[in-house]
């Protein structure tokens, strides 16, 4: 994804109005400089522009060259178009404001330059090309506890520069943190400041921001400090020692209620493998009380992070099986979905056809990564290539590096809500081969295919545990069509939420007696 950060995500829900030294008075987003006390310059002038690293909401990501040095950086160009409100512009110039206050740091990626012309402003940064702290997770399927170590140091080190600089990050999570290169013992850089603000000491904030699994819980009360940047610290530590997330559900209403009740599940593997102190230091960070939980100075003063050399370097095995659940799973959906494709006829099916022959310039039959990405771009979809990628791979059944129209047609049913009951009732009875009105362990195993390793049984048993809520040992159409109709890969629903779904829910739960609302006067 390389360094697409910056204010893209969440872009669209209302801010709260705060007052900021960098805004002009009585600003007209349309026609009008951005970068105050700055003269207009071509980016062109001093950068070549290469390749695209990522795309967002706002703008695009590209390599950029120095022509005096021939240094290769990043740089975010963030469309003016885009900037809508004056709110949106107010956004572009914090971002760039935190990014020049905050020091010179080993593991903050650098702001080189910002530059505005007539179509966009352009931010060069630093280049960091080893990929995201959260694909080096997936990719090794765990972290034994001195290297969760390390990453924690590096990451609370970052919250406590911010903090003595008058800054609160407001969305720390795995994306959010770039290795610089593809070395093992690379530098891992704090990349993205879009929702970041400059605070005062006993300033609370009302808005809510970020990302709903990171989220503590006073952001969703509505009434909240720079202590939301330690808890979200240490849901990035859970995962790392277990895989998943603290506070995981289906639903944002059930994500959100996780939260408040504050419950961290340390029975299930691998915690009971876990080191107390550990587990010790994960209880003081997700403290739901804002006033009792550590600070950045505390979490780094504590044994486990002052002892890291001596924290077990064994391997947590079962985080990788745990997310090869989530794997087979996916596969599970994949090929219901495929099913259902085969059952659209008419209206249903004519679009997706169109669009398939679309993408498929050169009448072949099939669509490979490069066909399906110019035929999104085609469409006016705004997904980076690595969701490009996410989406083929979770399209490609087969695992043949295209997709056939089948393959094609299940992904964009996939992106659709599964509201058709007939559908979902044929998926369900291809995989109820006796007719017996469930789908049971044998034909479980079958459905799933004949891919699975050794410990092909506990990935089963996983998913039972996941689908079947009756706990009966087998699945009911009713829990087969619920598993169809969510999410069942925390990591990608993570990225799916927007804040003003939050906001909503928010209230909802204030209407319906889940929480209390905070005393705060809307700012």
């Amino acid at each position: 994804m390389g360094n697409c950060c910056g204010g893209s995500s969440g872009a669209n829900s209302r801010k709260e109005r705060r007052p900021n030294p960098f805004a002009q008075d009585g600003y007209h987003v349309s026609g009008n400089q951005i970068l105050v006390n700055q003269p207009k310059a071509s980016i062109v002038d001093k950068y070549t522009l290469g390749a695209e690293l990522g795309r967002g909401e706002f703008g695009i990501t590209y390599s950029c060259v120095d022509k005096d040095t021939q240094e290769v950086y990043a740089c975010k160009s963030i469309s003016k178009r885009k900037l809508r409100t004056a709110v949106d512009v107010e956004d572009v110039r914090r971002e760039v404001a935190i990014m020049g206050h905050l020091p010179q740091h080993p593991n903050i990626v650098s702001l080189k330059g910002a530059y505005e012309d007539d179509e966009a402003v352009h931010l060069v940064m630093e280049l960091c090309e080893g990929g995201e702290l959260f694909d080096r997770i997936i990719a090794r399927g765990h972290y034994t506890e001195r290297a969760a170590a390390g990453v924690t140091r590096t990451i609370v080190e970052v919250v406590q520069l911010c903090h003595i600089q008058g800054v609160m990050h407001r969305d720390l999570k795995p994306e959010n943190f770039l290795f610089a290169n593809k070395t093992e013992d690379s530098l891992l850089k704090a990349i993205d400041f879009g929702l970041s603000v400059f605070f005062k000491p006993g300033e609370r904030f009302s808005e809510i921001v970020g990302s709903p699994y990171y989220m503590a819980p006073e952001v969703l009360k509505r009434n909240y400090g720079p202590e939301i940047d330690v808890w979200s610290a240490g849901v990035i530590l859970y995962i790392l020692l277990c895989g998943v997330p603290p506070f995981w559900a289906e639903t944002e209403q059930g994500v959100a209620q996780a939260i408040l009740r504050g419950n961290l599940d340390f029975r299930r593997e691998p915690w009971p493998k876990v080191s107390d102190s550990a587990k010790s230091l994960v209880r003081h960070m997700l403290e739901p009380d804002p006033k009792e939980r550590y600070n950045a100075q505390q979490v780094l003063d504590h044994p486990w992070l002052q002892n890291a050399k001596k924290n077990s370097n064994v391997p947590l095995d079962a985080v990788r099986s745990r997310l090869k659940q989530f794997a087979a799973m996916n596969k599970l959906k994949r090929k219901a979905l495929q099913i259902i494709a085969e059952h659209l006829e008419g209206d249903e099916i004519e679009g997706l056809r169109d669009m398939f022959q679309m993408m498929d310039t050169d009448n072949s039959g099939a669509i490979t990564f490069e066909k399906l990405k110019a035929g999104l771009i085609q469409i006016g979809s705004h997904l980076t290539e690595a969701e490009v990628r996410l989406l083929m791979d979770a399209a490609d059944v087969d695992s043949n590096g295209s997709l056939d129209y089948g393959e094609f047609v299940a992904a964009t049913i996939h992106l659709q809500r599964l509201d058709n009951d007939d559908h979902l009732h044929k998926a369900f009875t291809h995989f109820d081969a006796n007719n017996s009105g469930y789908i049971e362990m044998q034909e479980l195993r079958a459905a799933i295919g004949d891919n699975l390793v050794a410990d092909e049984m506990s990935v089963i048993n996983g998913i039972l545990e996941e689908v079947d809520t009756d706990r009966d040992g087998r699945i009911s159409f009713e829990e087969f069509a619920a598993m169809m109709r969510r999410g069942t890969d925390w990591r990608k629903a993570s990225r799916q939420y927007s804040r003003d779904r939050f906001n909503s829910l928010s209230m909802k739960l204030i209407r319906d007696g889940s929480m209390q609302p905070s005393n705060y006067s809307r700012r």
